[in-house]
């Protein structure tokens, strides 16, 4: 079955024309490079125009991607990341950074009592503004490895540097999330928990 296929294994498919095998690679990819479009973004409309052009992108240059240098994962999240850049320019005076919908949230959430559903809301607002407002390469490795649960290997892969970058980033992002969630609006014991929990 075509399910049972690895994601490199399903490109060579595709690319030798068997469409159902770029149908269930994109299920498969489509959903972790909208949700890492909208949590570089912040704009829906930016996240659905950057996965349609990772995939053109795919069918169009698929042959350029070199397995032996990165999982097919981390080569889309790369491919993503620079249509994000070109898309955050072209929009920079209309673009506004939105609170995504409920569902595209949930990577910034974490399971505790369904009493303090309100609070959880709360968190998760101020984390997503908190992960918006970093400068872009501390976000990128936020989203890539806190959010989309990417290896430091694979993050790396992505954004084209060393592991040890990805490290002195990530911890550093994450130290600068900390302050400015000490400092939000509903910051207290729960909001800092959460988030540490959340971005660990």
């Amino acid at each position: 079955m075509l399910t049972d296929r690895t994601d490199e294994q399903l490109l060579a498919e595709a690319l030798a024309g068997n469409e159902d095998a770029f149908t269930v690679l994109y299920r498969r990819r489509q959903g972790p490079v909208f949700r890492f479009a909208l949590h570089m973004s912040g704009s829906p409309q930016i996240a659905e125009e950057v996965t349609q052009d990772v995939f053109i992108f795919l069918v169009q240059r698929g042959k350029d991607f070199d397995p032996s240098r990165a999982a097919l994962g981390a080569y889309l999240f790369g491919v993503a990341r620079n249509y994000v850049r070109r898309a955050l320019e072209r929009n920079y005076t209309e673009a506004t950074l939105t609170t995504p919908a409920e569902d595209e949230t949930r990577p910034l959430l974490v399971e505790n009592d369904p009493s303090d559903g309100i609070q959880r809301e709360q968190v998760s607002s101020a984390v997503w503004k908190a992960v918006l407002s970093l400068p872009e390469h501390y976000r990128e490795v936020v989203v890539l490895c806190d959010l989309q649960e990417q290896t430091y290997a694979d993050a790396a892969s992505a954004l084209g540097c060393a592991i040890g970058t990805i490290r002195s980033r990530l911890h550093r992002a994450h130290e600068v999330l900390s302050k400015k969630l000490q400092h939000s609006a509903v910051a207290g014991p729960v909001i800092r928990n959460v988030a540490a929990r959340c971005l660990s």
